[in-house]
């Protein structure tokens, strides 16, 4: 059988185009909602609420999500919530009112989840520990991938066979992705294609890791402060990512009149950012170490540079009146907010039987804030504008910055579970 050299970064590319999938079928509302307000006579209190729906299952999912994948492993687990993902967004077709739109976003939202409890065990299986934040990085920016190639890709849909065409067919493409999984992804102790040079490199960057096959138990978990500290961490900061995917197309649509051959031509330029801000969020730190740096100080200063550069651009937003001035502080934001790496926390703490499942408990908790923040961020927006979210924002990262170093500790140490 053939070998591939680096077959753990084919993985990692495997992962990123799921998760771009992912953020395309997610994202593809977010570009036509302006259309579809229009068209059904939406206002933003309702666009909040169908997204809350949407969260609410997302957030019982995460956490459900992961211990599923623990379980059943991460195969067999992204052949099951893929299609059921694609699925859902193919429904949208049939959706005309507030109440069937809320529907297949609360579907949607139940299969969702299992990309990223899955890619995160995944990188768990593939990767030593000094190459996770880089190959978790790769693999989420798949997310910004796929809102970069929603707002062009969904909205020249749109146009040419109306926006009911674009849910199907983005969801279509889920289906495809199957196909490569199933032929390609396997544990690396059986992959045919796998160098044994390359096998030895990933088992003995596991270390103590290998022993114990079994998900640990809940309690034991929830007993740790490094549970809470990156369940505390996700709570604080996924609103903001669902702020920035959901709601950045409309700010331009209300702040400057963007119509939807504007929302085609520039919204990509945010999660583009957002991107390379994920890639930075795993490239910086490797480097650092590469210098002499411990894991951990290299990924504590990464993460306090992206907060600093945040805060900058979170109060600038609200200064200017020129839309693309704005449009590149957005952007700013995104690849900060993409170099914090949140995601990636669980996997530099964890054992491999344990990541999927905080990662799920994590994302549970953070996707029901993000539900409370969708309820309230149409009604704020309507009546204030979007300055107040803004400096809401401003005050997460600092926090969450906070608890990285009280709570969840020193990065690039796996607990001792036993």
């Amino acid at each position: 059988m053939m070998k591939l050299k680096g077959l753990r970064w084919y993985i990692a590319g495997l992962l990123c185009l799921a998760s771009a999938l992912n953020y395309l079928d997610r994202q593809t509302l977010s570009v036509l909602i302006g259309t579809i307000k229009t068209e059904l006579h939406l206002n933003n209190a309702s666009y909040g609420e169908i997204n809350a729906w949407f969260l609410a299952s997302y957030g019982v999912m995460y956490a459900v999500s992961g211990r599923i994948i623990d379980y059943i492993g991460t195969r067999r687990g992204f052949i099951l919530f893929v299609s059921g993902w694609s699925v859902a967004n193919m429904l949208h077709i049939f959706a005309s009112t507030v109440g069937q739109f809320s529907g297949f976003r609360f579907l949607l939202g139940v299969f969702e989840p299992g990309s990223f409890t899955g890619g995160v065990k995944a990188v768990g299986e593939w990767f030593p520990m000094r190459d996770r934040a880089l190959a978790i990085g790769i693999f989420n920016t798949g997310t910004a991938i796929g809102a970069v190639a929603a707002a062009p890709i969904v909205s020249v849909m749109a146009v040419q066979w109306g926006w009911r065409s674009a849910f199907f067919i983005t969801g279509a493409l889920g289906l495809v992705w199957l196909v490569p999984w199933l032929l390609f992804f396997k544990h690396p102790k059986h992959h045919p294609n796998l160098s044994e040079a390359e096998r030895q490199l990933i088992l003995d960057g596991q270390g103590e890791e290998i022993a114990g096959a079994k998900p640990v138990p809940m309690m034991r978990l929830l007993r740790m402060r490094e549970t809470w500290g990156c369940v505390l961490v996700r709570a604080l900061t996924d609103p903001i990512s669902y702020f920035l995917l959901f709601w950045i197309p409309l700010y331009f649509q209300k702040q400057y009149d963007f119509d939807l051959k504007q929302i085609g031509l520039f919204m990509w330029i945010p999660y583009a950012a957002a991107a390379l801000g994920n890639l930075a969020g795993g490239i910086i730190p490797r480097v650092l170490i590469g210098r002499g740096w411990e894991l951990d100080r290299a990924r504590k200063g990464t993460m306090i540079f992206m907060t600093a550069a945040l805060l900058t651009c979170l109060f600038s937003v609200t200064q200017t009146s020129n839309p693309m001035v704005a449009l590149f502080l957005v952007a700013g934001m995104t690849f900060c907010h993409g170099g914090w790496s949140n995601i990636t926390l669980p996997a530099e703490v964890f054992p491999k039987n344990a990541i999927a499942t905080v990662s799920g408990f994590g994302g549970a908790l953070g996707s029901w804030m993000g539900a409370l923040a969708m309820l309230t961020t149409g009604r704020i927006v309507d009546a204030w504008g979007f300055t107040p979210i803004f400096a809401a924002c401003a005050v997460l990262y600092p926090v969450a910055l906070l608890l990285v170093y009280v709570l969840i500790g020193k990065l690039g140490v796996v607990r001792n579970l036993d």
